[in-house]
């Protein structure tokens, strides 16, 4: 492959206020954090921290060096609010 060729992907982030979804055209090559860092995600939400939150193609979770293919779904997470046993305890009490 030549090196100027480029792939089409689409990044997300989901927060309860909002959903960010763009579809970008990165270089053949590019990282998940290379395409993150190319989107505007991080100035329209400071609250991510790459550091932190996790990142994953398609629900599954990926390193930010992950080197992306044509059409992945580059998903950014929130780190979770309440543990989901947790949760399930608070539900089952609650019947």
């Amino acid at each position: 492959m030549a090196q100027n060729e480029t792939i089409q992907i689409e990044l997300v982030y989901i927060n309860p206020e909002s959903q960010h979804v763009v579809k970008l055209e990165v270089p053949t090559g590019s990282s998940i954090e290379d395409a993150i860092r190319k989107s505007d995600v991080l100035s329209l939400y400071p609250e991510i921290d790459l550091n932190v939150n996790k990142v994953g193609v398609y629900s599954k979770i990926q390193n930010p060096d992950y080197i992306l293919e044509d059409g992945d779904r580059v998903e950014i997470y929130r780190p979770l609010q309440v543990d989901p046993k947790e949760a399930r305890r608070r539900r089952a009490t609650k019947k």
